[in-house]
């Protein structure tokens, strides 16, 4: 009895100081969300000694549990715990608390800190991260064996999250899918920012999630650990339905002043109301970051059964018969060695769509590159994403690699982060280009992380055609190249999208594909292409070039007909295909000045807005108003997108130059 008593005496110190540490770090900062991080802080601490497969001395392995706090807002008390069970998060980076350099950011950053699974912060991100996750766990446990993968993914959320419409979408397709190892986490603590929760939102978060198929648990008590571990257990042992677990908590508690009071979410309590707090936890009231020795000696006790379970994993793996080298690349999202070899060329002359060619890319590696998961938001036969032969993904066939993520982009981005970040899957995901502003939330989150995703854009100008304006996207391609970390290829023709792919398979981090509705030209010149350097000459006039016309996507057809036009009155025109800026960027001086030239005028054409341009050219061919509802030629036609027109403009540019 007394060891049972001293067990619960530590395990209440424990939680104590996880809020103690949620309570100092954003005084220490001046800055930070500690009311969430308090309340939360017995379900952390239940999650991390009881319940978590994880080995803070391996926070990778692969068969780990996955925590996702997707209420990031209370990254303070994840640092917390990491740090007590003996991740490398020490008690100088808990110091450091949203400064300059520090592994403890303001929300959680994969990669920054060890023991973060996903970069969370803006809500809702995160619960789709964790569906995409789910959907990545499952298949490989059906695909290589539950010998090899059989955990579970956990995610914590708020009001916030559930707010957010990503989170509806999300949480849709978890429950069509029937994730029974997916367990959010609902912290039901009643406000907001502005206030009660009760001034903009009446949702009643159970019948919510019923309806779309998830099993849901109540909770009323978060201080009551032995009704959190079984709530949990319960959860974890559902194989058919993912769970939403409500659980109502009191921000800041249990702060004399603050306890309740939305204005606890993000301002750091002053010195004297942590000290009182902490008096009323008994707690040194005047020592900050304070983790006595039998606190961590119990965070670590129970970290061996991790260590445990990662060692019988290991032994497991070992005697595993099935073909190493395939899960390896699975794992790391790549293809097998010599897979490119696979892709499929075209000749010149054939006229191919390039998301036609990008499907068909895709078909042929298929078997090479065995993370590949392909799927649409409703578009799948329309982007180019429908992998031949795959069966579809759902509950009765786990292992299928073809996800239809029905008309939900928000939560297929989203999802394609979180199976990518878990692992095993390199996730392809399409929609009309249009429509990545849908999207964009979670494609800037890919790039923060570092994400190894690949996105279909097709439909990729005013060439949709008679759609019109709402479906013809002018300033998107643009507006992706903005995005830090994102490679953005826009290729010429088919051979350049089997390059694409090549890169995109075999490179770090998101890529977007940038593809055609119509079918465009197979260039002379374009198999032997250099689209991992971003750009290239393609054709080289008889003599001297006097001007460089810089061409991507369909628009490389038309800057080599202009130069032909050129060439018949006598000016020379080179031609340039320049797929990827950012590619082209990471080359070196002396390879732009090879491909774009020294002192030679350019004149850049793309059926986009021209915004960015002056970067690489003189002048632009390009359109910088909303587009038309036409047969797609024709709105190309009549917007300037045209031989002729990128002909006369280039005279113009060398009339001006001379």
């Amino acid at each position: 009895m007394k060891q049972s008593q001293d067990h619960a005496a530590t395990e209440r110190l424990a939680i104590d100081v996880l809020r103690g540490l949620a309570m100092d770090a954003p005084e220490q900062a001046k800055s930070g969300h500690q009311g969430t991080a308090m309340a939360l802080a017995p379900l952390a601490h239940v999650l991390f000694t009881r319940i978590l497969r994880h080995d803070p001395t391996a926070p990778t392995w692969p068969d780990r549990d996955r925590f996702v706090l997707s209420a990031g807002h209370a990254s303070i008390l994840l640092y917390g715990v990491l740090h007590i069970g003996g991740y490398e998060v020490s008690r100088d980076d808990l110091v450091a608390f949203r400064q300059w350099g520090s592994s403890t950011p303001g929300h959680p950053e994969v990669g920054h800190t060890p023991g973060v699974e996903v970069t969370t912060g803006p809500l809702g991100q995160g619960v789709g991260n964790s569906v995409g996750m789910a959907i990545a766990e499952r298949q490989l446990r059906r695909r290589y064996g539950s010998s090899v993968f059989d955990h579970r993914v956990y995610a914590v959320c708020g009001d916030g999250d559930l707010m957010e419409g990503v989170s509806h979408e999300a949480a849709s397709l978890a429950g069509h899918l029937g994730l029974g190892r997916l367990i959010w986490v609902f912290d039901d603590n009643g406000i907001t920012i502005d206030g009660r929760t009760d001034l903009s939102c009446s949702d009643d978060a159970a019948q919510r999630f019923g309806a779309y198929g998830w099993s849901v648990i109540r909770l009323d008590d978060a201080e009551d650990l032995g009704a959190i571990e079984a709530g949990l257990r319960q959860a974890a042992a559902e194989e058919e339905r993912p769970t939403l677990i409500v659980l109502r908590t009191q921000v800041a508690f249990p702060s004399p002043k603050w306890t309740g009071s939305h204005k606890a979410h993000g301002n750091p309590f002053d010195a004297e109301e942590i000290a009182v707090t902490k008096e009323l936890m008994g707690l040194p009231r005047d020592h900050t970051f304070w983790v006595p020795t039998e606190v961590r000696d119990f965070y670590r006790k129970t970290c061996e059964s991790g260590q445990r379970q990662r060692r019988e994993w290991m032994a497991r793996l070992d005697k595993w018969d099935g073909d190493r080298g395939e899960l390896d690349a699975a794992l790391a999202g790549r293809g097998i060695q010599g897979w490119a070899t696979k892709l499929p060329s075209w000749s010149p002359g054939e006229k191919v769509a390039t998301r036609v060619a990008s499907n068909a890319c895709m078909d042929a590696v298929a078997d090479v590159v065995p993370g590949l998961v392909s799927g649409a938001a409703d578009l799948t036969g329309n982007t180019g994403t429908a992998m031949a032969g795959a069966d579809a993904q759902t509950a009765a066939t786990p292992a299928g690699r073809q996800v239809y993520f029905g008309i939900r982009e928000h939560g297929m981005a989203a999802a394609m982060v979180g199976m990518a970040l878990h692992g095993g899957a390199l996730p392809v995901g399409g929609t009309f280009l249009v429509f990545s502003d849908y999207m964009r939330p979670a494609i800037r989150l890919a790039a923060l992380s570092g994400a190894h995703v690949i996105y279909s854009f097709s439909h990729d100008s005013v060439g949709v055609g008679e759609d019109g304006p709402t479906h013809q996207p002018v300033e998107h391609v643009q507006s992706l190249r903005a995005i830090p970390g994102l490679r953005v290829i826009r290729p010429a023709d088919a051979n350049e999208v089997a390059q694409a792919w090549q890169v995109a398979v075999d490179a770090d981090g998101p890529t977007a594909l940038i593809l055609t509705r119509q079918a465009v030209p197979v260039l002379e010149g374009t198999v032997t292409g250099a689209v991992d350097k971003g750009a290239y000459v393609l054709h080289e006039p008889d003599g001297p070039p006097q001007i460089v016309l810089i061409g991507t996507g369909s628009e490389v057809a038309v800057c080599v007909a202009a130069a032909d036009d050129l060439a018949a009155s006598g000016l020379a025109a080179r031609v340039v295909s320049m797929p990827s800026w950012e590619l082209f960027v990471e080359q070196s001086a002396g390879y732009q000045e090879s491909v774009l030239g020294d002192g030679l005028p350019r004149l850049a054409v793309e059926a986009g807005a021209t915004h960015g341009w002056e970067r690489w050219a003189d002048a632009t061919v390009g359109i910088d108003r909303f587009g038309a509802s036409a047969p797609g030629g024709v709105v190309l036609d009549k917007l300037g997108i045209n031989p002729d027109n990128v002909a006369q403009q280039a005279r113009a540019l060398l009339g001006s130059e001379s």
